[in-house]
Formats: structure tokens, C-alpha cells, sequence
């Protein structure tokens, strides 16, 4: 976790800014729930059990800087709610939403480059990014329904 915290450090002195206090317990609480995709208020939550001084606002303030950044990506699930993860370089992966419980599941198919490049050739359209988003009912929710 400390290599991580040094490489976002230096992210953020190359453009001018400090790992403030704050912001590096926003990114430890974010390394540690990596697999969580948290809100802004459920990550100010997180932090308030180790600083009980940190407002809000400042969260708000330091998600949107690290996103500025690209150290953060920024998701939006269709329910109006922002959910946060960390830039995992070179792992580019999709998401699997269940419209009952919310869990989010990551997914990376090697299939959906192929089609990148078809949509590429096809239509000579240079790709830089694609998010796919799938939306169903997790195994859990499948199996309590059944009950």
C-alpha cells in the first residue's frame, strides 16, 4: 500500500499538489475497498472513523482533484449515484450491476477488443476508451427469489 500511496504522491507533485493528510487517508480507505466502488458518502463514512475532523466538502474536494488527475475514475451506475475506483492502469475491465442489491461486480473479456478493433476498421473510428456496463440479477438475489 505504501508504494502505491509514494506513486500517487508523485502523481500529485507533478502537477503542483500535496498528499495532504486527508487525501492520503481518502486513498488508503480507497486501496483497502478497492472491490467496492464506494460514493463520495459512504467514502466520507470510511475516513470519519480515522478523522472524525474531515468534512465532507473536503472529500468532495479531493475526490474530484484526484479524478482531475486520473488517479480516480468516476462511475455513474444509472441511479444517480457517483461511485469511485481507482486507475488500474493497463487492466481495463467492465462491470456487472444487479438491479436488486446494487453489488457490482468487474469483468474483463478479451472479446470485447475484438470488437473494438471490428468497430475501428469498420467505420475508421479511432477507439480510446469503452465502458460496458451489464445490469441483471447476481446469483444471491436469483437465489433468494427462488425461494
Amino acid at each position: 500500500m505504501e508504494d502505491k500511496l509514494r506513486e500517487y504522491e508523485e502523481r500529485l507533485s507533478e502537477k503542483n499538489f500535496k498528499l495532504t493528510s486527508q487525501r492520503r487517508l481518502i486513498l488508503k480507505t480507497l486501496i483497502e475497498n478497492i472491490n467496492e466502488h464506494p460514493s463520495a458518502e459512504e467514502i466520507y463514512q470510511l475516513v470519519r472513523k480515522q478523522n472524525p475532523h474531515i468534512g465532507l466538502a473536503t472529500v468532495y474536494r479531493s475526490l474530484e482533484l484526484l479524478c482531475e488527475l486520473g488517479i480516480l475514475h468516476e462511475l455513474n451506475f444509472d441511479n444517480n449515484c457517483r461511485r469511485y475506483e481507482l486507475e488500474q492502469g493497463d487492466k481495463h475491465h467492465h462491470h456487472l450491476i444487479c438491479l436488486k442489491c446494487r453489488k457490482i461486480v468487474e469483468f474483463n473479456d478479451d472479446m470485447l477488443k475484438n470488437l473494438e478493433d471490428h468497430i475501428q476498421s469498420q467505420y475508421e473510428f479511432d477507439v480510446v476508451d469503452h465502458r460496458i456496463k451489464f445490469y441483471g440479477y447476481c446469483a444471491d438475489c436469483r437465489k433468494a427469489q427462488d425461494k
